[in-house]
């Protein structure tokens, strides 16, 4: 049986979808790091979704300024984005670790 994930934070819609399109260009991003891909193809195919992404991301960032949500909460949406494995996906830019010798 798996675990109970916590309940995600209340969240505005504009802040959700915020969240949301930060965790996609996240995915893509993980996708097309060198230091984690084989395939070049994937890579490409995730670098032309990047752009499409990315503007998703600026919408929604749009969104919630022009709706007088001046001010982001760092710890809400940390926890939102730890809910839906964020920390998982965000490694997936990093390098992985150095190995001896290499």
């Amino acid at each position: 049986m798996l675990p109970e994930l916590p309940p995600l934070p209340a969240l505005t819609r504009a802040e959700g979808e915020l969240v949301d399109r930060y965790l996609e260009v996240l995915d893509l991003l993980g996708r097309i790091n060198p230091a984690h891909t084989h395939d070049t193809y994937r890579a490409l195919r995730a670098a032309q979704t990047l752009a499409v992404a990315a503007a998703g991301l600026r919408d929604a960032l749009t969104v919630m300024h022009e709706r007088g949500e001046r001010e982001m909460y760092p710890g809400t949406l940390a926890r939102a984005l730890r809910v839906l494995d964020g920390e998982r996906r965000a490694g997936r830019v990093m390098l992985p670790p150095s190995r001896p010798g290499a």
